[in-house]
């Protein structure tokens, strides 16, 4: 007998059959070059962000550390979801 879990693979692999293709050297090392790149893009932006809150916690504004605050953790999610739409655009591609 099978289980949950087992039937819902099987599904999933029925329901998109492309999904299970194997990556070929080319994607793969794009996928790589995608990830360094968008860890090198997150840096220089926490980076950033990190000395202005810096400056905020120095001159002692709560308000303005908290907004540096919030635009550090959008960024990071901006940034994560630009990283996997390309890792996903890859992925679709023949090679």
């Amino acid at each position: 007998m099978k289980s949950a879990y087992e039937l819902a693979m099987e599904r999933l692999s029925k329901s998109d059959p492309g999904s299970s293709r194997p990556l070929t050297a080319a994607q793969r090392a794009k996928l790589a070059e995608v990830d360094r790149v968008y860890q090198g893009k997150l840096a220089e932006r926490e980076i950033f962000l990190r000395q202005q809150l810096d400056q905020a916690l120095a001159a002692q504004n709560a308000e303005e550390a908290d907004k540096i605050r919030k635009q550090i953790s959008s960024e990071k999610a901006r940034i994560e979801d630009e990283k996997e739409s390309e890792k996903e655009r890859i992925r679709a591609s023949k090679g």
